[in-house]
């Protein structure tokens, strides 16, 4: 059963046949006793009008065997006086019950004088001689005149007479219409309504079928770029504009995204092994002639790419934390005084800065600010110009040197991991190219940006911006 309904297609078939099943059972349950109602009231009403008819003759005195009423025609008629004396009846009438009295026979003047006193009856309704009450009370019961036995529905209305005193008639409507009509639509409801979910079912079925063949789609392309691993793959887009169709444009940014950072990742992991080699390389040389020759070991050079190494694999481990979502914290830093700690010692650098406090983590701020001093060091020809001011809810970090500046073509590219504009490579000529990128990363994390363009001297000029704390 669990595998029957395992699919959507199933489940969403199997709950709307289930839905307007219950909806027709109801529709159908409140159709079948309105009518039943309808019917019914019909047939009281149609007794009603026969007992008042003979109730009226009655009160103008007319004897019980001129009663035009008792000729059977429009249904049974029992005339009672007191609770169970019959002193009248229909003809042909063999058998009546759901009145008062399941007696067929008026039963004789002497007998109906002696039974006054065991039949007596409080009325609740004061008449006048001649008068018929206003209320009628309605019973079912069933009657069979000659020889024929049908439900009927019974009214009562009570006569005060002038000689006979009070009578109540009874009057019944056949209910045969009522059952038949009951009955039809019984029927026609047991052989549509089976039917009507069929189609219900059916449809459903379809439909889900043509909207979910998409979605099927969408998946045995996944399941087949997973199988080959080639993320260049799209899933198909269908031209529609409902919830598949966001789907699949999901699925593709989502793996798009996937491709941008596999592709990152492999190009990173590249570049990385390409400034860990030549350290390396030139280290386990040094390391090798001096082994061979100790007069020849260069101790600096050897301490310089030892160095070289620290930092390089300080930097890839603060990018694989920044990779990883490391939240920078929330401690309250002072932009202005970092940016005095960071420039004291170095030559060339002068510091402008009111006090501004941000939110984030020193440390991780303290690195932007040392990235960003050593790369305007690094391109000024005499001076750099470090500001710390507020702009509105920022606090705005300047770093501009008078240096040849950054080509406007290449403002955005320097922040990409591992890109110099440096013609060489050398370790004498700068980093490995990821200090801009962690200082961007490290600024994009705190909420801020980090952006490139002209300064004041014609040199460089970055600009790193805050939220306030």
């Amino acid at each position: 059963m669990r595998r029957l309904f395992g699919s959507v297609r199933a489940r969403a078939t199997l709950g709307a046949t289930l839905v307007v099943a219950v909806a027709l059972v109801a529709a159908g349950a409140a159709v079948l006793l309105s009518l039943k109602s309808n019917l019914m009231g019909e047939a009281g009403t149609r007794a009603e009008r026969s007992a008042r008819a003979v109730a009226a003759e009655l009160a103008a005195g007319t004897p019980y065997d001129k009663l035009s009423g008792l000729d059977g025609d429009d249904g049974p008629v029992q005339v009672l006086a007191g609770k169970k004396r019959v002193v009248a009846v229909s003809e042909d009438l063999e058998k009546i019950s759901g009145t008062d009295s399941d007696r067929v026979k008026p039963l004789p003047p002497a007998a109906a004088k002696g039974d006054d006193d065991d039949d007596s009856d409080d009325h609740e309704e004061s008449l006048e001689p001649g008068e018929i009450a206003g209320e009628s009370t309605f019973r079912n019961g069933s009657a069979t005149i000659d020889g024929e036995t049908e439900d009927y529905r019974f009214a009562a209305v009570e006569v005060e007479t002038h000689d006979r005193g009070r009578l109540k008639v009874y009057a019944g409507a056949p209910l045969a219409a009522e059952h038949g009509a009951v009955q039809s639509a019984t029927t026609v409801m047991l052989i549509g309504f089976p039917l009507l979910l069929g189609v219900v079912a059916g449809v459903t079925w379809l439909v889900t079928r043509r909207a979910l063949r998409p979605v099927e789609g969408i998946r045995s392309e996944m399941a087949a770029i997973t199988a080959s691993q080639d993320l260049a793959r799209r899933v198909p887009e269908p031209q529609t504009h409902d919830e598949v169709a966001r789907l699949a444009r999901t699925t593709n940014e989502t793996l798009a995204a996937l491709e941008t950072s596999v592709e990152r990742q492999r190009r990173f992991v590249a570049d990385a092994s390409h400034e860990l080699r030549s350290p390396i390389a030139s280290l386990r040389t040094q390391l090798e002639v001096a082994a061979a020759h100790p007069e020849l070991l260069d101790l600096d050079g050897a301490v310089e790419d030892t160095v070289r190494l620290q930092r390089l694999a300080a930097d890839l481990l603060l990018l694989a934390r920044l990779d990883a979502g490391e939240r920078p914290g929330d401690a309250k830093v002072d932009l202005a005084g970092m940016a005095r700690e960071e420039a004291e010692g170095r030559t060339g650098v002068t510091v402008d800065a009111e006090p501004v406090n941000v939110a984030g983590s020193r440390g991780q701020l303290g690195r932007v600010l040392a990235n960003l001093l050593d790369n305007a060091q690094r391109h000024a020809r005499s001076a750099v110009t470090v500001t710390v001011r507020r702009e509105g809810d920022l606090a705005v970090v300047g770093m501009a040197d008078d240096g040849d500046g950054v080509p406007e073509a290449d403002r955005e590219r320097i922040f990409e991991r591992f890109v110099r504009l440096d013609a060489a490579r050398s370790r004498d000529d700068g980093g490995a190219g990821l200090g801009l990128a962690i200082a961007r990363d490290v600024a994009v994390r705190h909420g801020g940006t980090l952006t490139a363009g002209r300064g004041p001297e014609g040199g460089a000029l970055f600009e790193l911006r805050l939220p306030l704390a």
